[in-house]
């Protein structure tokens, strides 16, 4: 009974901290956005309010204009930097920044949670065969380049309600139909649902036949 007892404590304990580095995991990548965000946004707050000073004006008497332009100013500086990452100059220093360990999957990491990506970048929620004889799961394609086995893509299956885990998968492009309306963001809600929620109440469309799903091939233009 007591060799029982330890054995299940043993188990729970495992499992406790298996699923506690899932969430470090996903948490990261979240707490380190936060981290600069509010790092700068307390910087542009001390220039706000000596900026108010040097005009005769007390922050603690406007706060809600103080928060205004603070948060205005964090905007346009988000802006500003998005703008010069698009420019070579920006370029080279994100290849300059690379060469810093660890700084290249930090991007990574982060780059999954950027549902603005577009064209090749885009991560696409796609539905393919299931593991029964019928039916269908809905999984991620995190990259549309071709996989090592000629016409076959990568499908990462997550899991749920923790979606940092799951399986990768080497699908035929004729088993993987692009759902276009979803976006990375729809996916996560669909999965902490857990299928209360269905993916076309998440995505506000009315459910489909797969004739109407566009296929890879299609959407690649393969």
């Amino acid at each position: 009974m007591i060799d029982l007892l330890r054995q299940y404590f043993k188990g729970g304990w495992k499992h406790f901290l298996k699923v506690s580095l899932e969430g470090i995991f996903w948490l990261a990548p979240i707490v380190a956005i936060l981290a600069v965000v509010f790092w700068l946004y307390g910087k542009i707050d001390a220039l706000v309010a000596f900026l108010f000073h040097a005009v005769g004006l007390n922050p603690q008497n406007n706060i809600f204009l103080w928060t205004l332009l603070g948060v205005a100013l964090l905007a346009l500086i988000a802006y500003a930097v998005g703008h010069f990452m698009e420019t070579r100059f920006g370029y080279l220093t994100e290849k300059l920044f690379s060469k810093i360990p660890g700084f290249k999957t930090i991007k990574d990491l982060v780059g999954i949670f950027n549902s603005s990506k577009a064209g090749e970048k885009k991560v696409l929620v796609v539905a393919i065969k299931g593991f029964a004889s019928q039916g269908y799961n809905i999984g991620l394609m995190y990259s549309q380049k071709e996989s090592i086995i000629k016409d076959h893509y990568t499908v990462v299956l997550s899991q749920t309600p923790i979606p940092n885990g799951g399986y990768m998968f080497e699908v035929h492009k004729d088993d993987i139909y692009v759902i276009e309306e979803a976006t990375f963001d729809h996916n996560l809600q669909y999965l902490l649902s857990m299928g209360v929620k269905s993916m076309s109440e998440i995505v506000k469309i009315q459910p489909r036949s797969m004739e109407e799903m566009t296929p890879l091939q299609r959407y690649i233009g393969g």
